[in-house]
């Protein structure tokens, strides 16, 4: 069964699935790049295609996400995968469905701090980034890419990838961890997510308490960058005007709105998403 990841582009979903990925894939909690990949992103269009799947039609890529996801979905185990789509049902297409969901960790995170860090990884403006927030519902689908570009994603908009998660609480099968929660009390935050993996698996609650120490310290957003500067990060984009990679790990705790976004696009920003941003304590 899967534990979806979810959250916005952004928004802490790299920093939960390392601290994941250290505890349950490692043998002491200490974190490295290597670990993460035991974290499958989805959709990968690589997937459908392996399945002889039309993917250059939308239409049947849609038609085909459950399909693909019964073909891997150890019942008997707990997998757990990423994605930035919004739990959508496009024409009667559901994203995923019970039968192939344990639960949901959902990831959320200031827009006014997401905006600046998705101006950054996609090399675009600040309004650019704005614009995409508010209007836009899906990125990729360049089948010609050689990189993660490849696959379309449905991520919705900041408000509706964030509102379409929390359908999955009548089902007690999700968990909502502010990103500065992560920041401010990691420990607090990661005991949480423990606690919840525990309960949809109905196991009995235990930590192990050096790994969890180790992944406290070794997801330490300053030892991630500096992972990232000795050995590169896969997920980290290349500047289309320069050719050179923008590294993923940029501000992190530093990314300050109140520094460094125009009032005109905060203004924006808490005009568009009042109702949520009030939900989450963010106004």
């Amino acid at each position: 069964m899967f534990v979806w990841l979810a959250s916005y582009p952004k928004s802490g979903n790299t920093l939960v699935r390392s601290m994941i990925a250290a505890y349950f894939f490692s043998q002491d909690g200490n974190y490295n790049f290597e670990l993460i990949k035991n974290i499958k992103q989805f959709p990968n269009i690589g997937l459908f295609e392996k399945m002889g799947i039309d993917i250059t039609k939308e239409k049947e890529v849609l038609k085909n996400y459950i399909r693909v996801q019964e073909t891997f979905n150890k019942k008997d185990a707990t997998q757990f995968l990423k994605t930035h789509s919004y739990l959508f049902n496009i024409d009667n297409n559901p994203f995923t469905d019970l039968n192939n969901t344990l639960g949901v960790i959902y990831v959320v995170r200031d827009p006014r701090n997401v905006v600046t860090s998705v101006a950054n990884h996609m090399s675009i403006s600040k309004e650019e980034a704005t614009r995409i927030m508010i209007e836009e519902f899906k990125f990729g689908g360049d089948i010609s890419s050689k990189n993660s570009d490849r696959t379309r994603v449905y991520m919705g908009t900041w408000a509706g990838n964030y509102n379409s998660w929390k359908s999955l609480k009548e089902h007690s099968k999700y968990l909502l961890i502010k990103y500065e929660d992560l920041i401010s009390n990691r420990d607090f935050a990661f005991r949480k997510i423990l606690k919840f993996l525990h309960k949809i698996k109905d196991t009995k609650f235990k930590i192990d308490q050096e790994k969890f120490k180790n992944v406290i310290e070794s997801t330490d957003f300053s030892i991630m960058k500096n992972l990232e500067k000795k050995s590169g990060f896969d997920e980290a984009k290349t500047n289309p005007k320069t050719g050179k990679k923008v590294p993923f790990f940029n501000l992190g705790p530093k990314n300050d709105w109140k520094k460094i976004l125009p009032d005109e696009l905060k203004i924006k920003i808490e005009k568009h998403f009042k109702k949520e941003m009030k939900e989450l304590g963010y106004l």
